[in-house]
């Protein structure tokens, strides 16, 4: 269990306690085993024991909630948002342009790639947001639609 060094009368004593039972200590000294009484009963070491709360998800609904929308019916706010850091290097559209879901809206280049960002909604181009040349960050908003 553990060892102790011991000095008594500058003699040395090695003691390794063996087990513990009630106020009784088995020790091992110097190789001879012994057993001692204690006046206090000494405590067991305790681990420390981690409570951790139930985590419940944010958005709770009810059941009866669609959690999705209508595959016909309008989506999101109307807001064309970067999906990765990166560059922009082309722009397809202008406002007042009237775009179809699917059609492709710019370029931009993120990770040493260019990619190529459509619509996911129909409607009419409100406010382009950046310029070719650009660096936007994930989540910034490039393009209005209504």
């Amino acid at each position: 269990m553990k060892k102790f060094k011991f000095y008594i009368n500058n003699n040395p004593y090695e003691v390794n306690v063996k087990g513990i039972e009630k106020n009784i200590l088995k020790v091992d000294v110097n190789g001879q085993q012994f057993n001692v009484e204690v006046e206090k009963q000494p405590e067991a070491m305790k681990t420390p024991t981690i409570v951790r709360q139930t985590a419940a998800p944010s958005t709770e609904t009810h059941k009866a909630t669609a959690l999705t929308s209508a595959p016909s019916g309008k989506k999101g706010a109307g807001l064309i948002k970067a999906p990765l850091p990166g560059t922009i290097v082309n722009i397809f559209i202008k406002p007042g342009d009237d775009v179809k879901i699917g059609q492709k809206l710019l370029t931009y280049e993120a990770m040493k790639m260019e990619n190529n960002l459509s619509s996911d909604r129909e409607g009419k181009v409100k406010d382009i947001k950046v310029k070719p040349g650009d660096t936007v960050l994930e989540g910034d908003t490039l393009i209005e639609i209504e």
